[in-house]
């Protein structure tokens, strides 16, 4: 009896552990929906007052698809692995894809980066003097939440009003008043001091506070802090007709490509961000300005990735069949020596070749060569030459391991046959072993020219790109890739033009070209795959 009530106890422990672990793990699932769902409404939310409402609609079925896959119990099992990739899949790769190409259909770039109503206030902003014969309102410059804010006393109208430049001067309770008329103290604000307002000036000049929610109704301004005027744009914009009148009574319309422009094709900066269609594209084939450096700039990145491959293929083949005999003395040391550029970090190796290559104090003009005066980096072929060797050095070593595994496979009978049938090591290399290597090696060379087709880091740190093109006004030079070239469009390198839309269309070319020859790449495997 004694024995099956401890069975019985037992039983009843291990299905109160079984309750209270399912109990637990119930709760955390439950905790851990809440948030992710959380999030996404609050993501889709945000996403909604900013009108974007295609993200808003991802967010919500984010939070509806995490709620189905992960709420049932033991169902859809796979999902609950593949879920998490998918998402951030789609978010940082399918998202970003999609985001480049709308920026490729766009005028995004200098004086066109926000909205049309963003356009017009600062125009209004850009345009301003000071309104005749308005009265000095005695003022004090304030902080608040890290913000300068400009106290105001309109003493016709008997009330304080405070704002900042993005918010509207607004009626404020509470102030006290010295014996000037100005603000001393008000609740929830510091009022600054002389010291700190000198201190500050340009951030109390570049105040510009609106009137109202109506940019063309003026702005308070401020130059030393204890005194306010009303400013209002010289130019005057026409809401009803959508239209700026400047003070000759020149009018400005909507041209329909993200600018305000007079009849003859004046413009007024800044414009917005509008849909241009192909503009972008057609320019890069038809505008001469960018057509010819960017041919010059695709041949050389055609020849630049297809070199590359090339050069270190046959150097990291080379070296593999001759360290490939395991009869060698030191077999191991020479291909762990052999690897070592391939274990220091590209962006170093780059930085050191720059020094190297130096005209004047380089180890290699000055010692291998000499005292020789070889311009590496300010010739375009020399600047070339370097960045293909700089390049061998760091790619053979991948082409020698890849090449060193592919030779060990290759079976020895097949070898010895060839040997027996009198065929010499040329012809065995070129009839038995290359074919044989060419079917594990053709998808990863083909990666290696995927990837020295968009290899930025090594031309933008040894070479930067140049020596300058000199007939075009584009920021590219010789030694410039498709992908360098969008990156200087796009004014990442401090430059002062910044062109998205132009770049984006960039982007897409060389997605286009890439994914070609990966095609035709992948296709002519599949052939070797065939034939052996």
């Amino acid at each position: 009896m004694s024995t099956t009530l401890t069975e019985r106890e037992k039983r009843g422990t291990r299905a109160r552990e079984t309750y209270s672990s399912s109990l637990t793990a119930w709760i955390i699932k439950i905790l851990g929906l809440g948030a992710v769902d959380a999030m996404a409404v609050l993501g889709a939310l945000t996403a909604a007052s900013k009108g974007a409402w295609l993200i808003m609609a991802g967010f919500l079925l984010i939070a509806l698809a995490a709620t189905l896959i992960y709420l049932p119990p033991n169902r859809l099992l796979p999902g609950k692995y593949l879920f998490p990739g998918l998402v951030f899949l789609l978010i940082f790769t399918v998202g970003a894809m999609i985001y480049t190409v709308w920026v490729g259909f766009t005028n995004y770039g200098d004086g066109h980066n926000g909205s049309k109503k963003d356009a017009i206030a600062s125009i209004i902003k850009q345009n301003q003097a000071r309104v005749p014969n308005t009265p000095t309102h005695p003022a004090a410059v304030a902080e608040k939440d890290g913000k300068l804010w400009l106290v105001v006393v309109d003493e016709k109208a008997q009330e304080v009003k405070a704002g900042t430049t993005d918010t509207p001067a607004a009626k404020v309770e509470g102030a006290e008043m010295n014996s000037l008329g100005a603000v001393k103290a008000l609740p929830g604000y510091r009022i600054l001091q002389f010291a700190e307002i000198s201190k500050r000036s340009q951030d109390v000049s570049a105040l510009q506070v609106p009137l109202t929610d109506k940019p063309e109704d003026g702005y308070y301004r401020t130059t030393t802090g204890s005194q306010a005027f009303v400013y209002n744009s010289t130019i005057k914009y026409d809401s009803a007709k959508d239209t700026f009148t400047d003070p000759q009574g020149v009018v400005y319309t909507d041209n329909g490509k993200g600018n305000f422009a007079t009849a003859d094709g004046k413009t007024i900066d800044p414009g917005w961000r509008v849909s241009v269609g192909v503009d972008n594209f057609t320019s890069i084939f038809t505008n001469k300005d960018i057509r010819s450096p960017f041919i010059a700039v695709t041949l050389w990145t055609f020849a630049f990735a297809i070199l590359s491959v090339f050069s270190t293929f046959v150097l990291g083949l080379f070296l593999a069949l001759v360290l490939n005999d395991p009869k060698m003395t030191g077999q191991k040391v020479y291909r762990t020596l052999l690897i070592l550029p391939y274990a220091f970090p590209a962006f170093l190796s780059a930085l050191i070749f720059a020094g190297l290559f130096n005209q004047e104090f380089g180890f290699i003009n000055e010692v291998l060569l000499r005292g020789a005066d070889i311009p590496w980096l300010n010739d375009p072929f020399w600047s070339k030459l370097a960045l293909l060797l700089t390049n061998l050095w760091l790619g053979y070593p991948y082409m020698f391991l890849v090449a060193t595994g592919a030779l060990q496979s290759i079976p020895e009978d097949i070898l010895e046959a060839a040997k027996v049938d009198g065929a010499s090591p040329w012809k065995t290399f070129m009839s038995i072993k290359l074919p044989l290597l060419m079917v594990p090696l053709a998808p990863l060379l083909i990666s290696s020219f995927a990837f020295n087709f968009n290899n930025f880091t090594l031309v933008f740190l040894l070479t930067r790109g140049w020596p300058q093109f000199t007939d075009t006004s584009l920021n590219v030079g010789h030694t410039d890739i498709l992908i360098s070239m969008v990156y200087k469009l796009a004014g990442l390198d401090g430059s002062a033009r910044h062109d998205y839309g132009l770049a984006s269309a960039f982007s897409i070319l060389i997605f286009i070209l890439v994914g070609v020859v990966s095609y035709l790449g992948f296709r002519q495997t599949k052939s070797l795959e065939d034939v052996n």
